[in-house]
């Protein structure tokens, strides 16, 4: 972690408002929120889509040779996405 001095960044106004708090202390200030990969580009959803599709057509019959072949993926990928308990 990165320590950054608040002078440097923060308004002093801001900084006096702190200090009523916290004074010569190391203060963690989190992400306001995270994101999974993937979620702001569509790749997420993407994935997720083609992987629903792999374990369809899995269950219709398909064998994990064929399904290796048509997606372009190893058959220890295609394990992972038939029998993961993600839906």
């Amino acid at each position: 972690m990165k320590y950054v001095n608040a002078n440097n960044v923060l308004p002093e106004k801001l900084i006096l408002e702190i200090q009523k708090y916290v004074q010569g202390e190391t203060l963690y200030i989190p992400k306001k929120e995270y994101r999974e990969w993937g979620t702001l580009s569509g790749g997420r959803r993407k994935l997720d889509r083609r992987n629903a599709a792999i374990r369809d057509s899995f269950q219709s019959g398909c064998s994990i040779q064929q399904l290796a072949e048509e997606y372009y993926l190893s058959t220890e990928t295609i394990k992972k996405i038939v029998y993961s308990n993600k839906r």
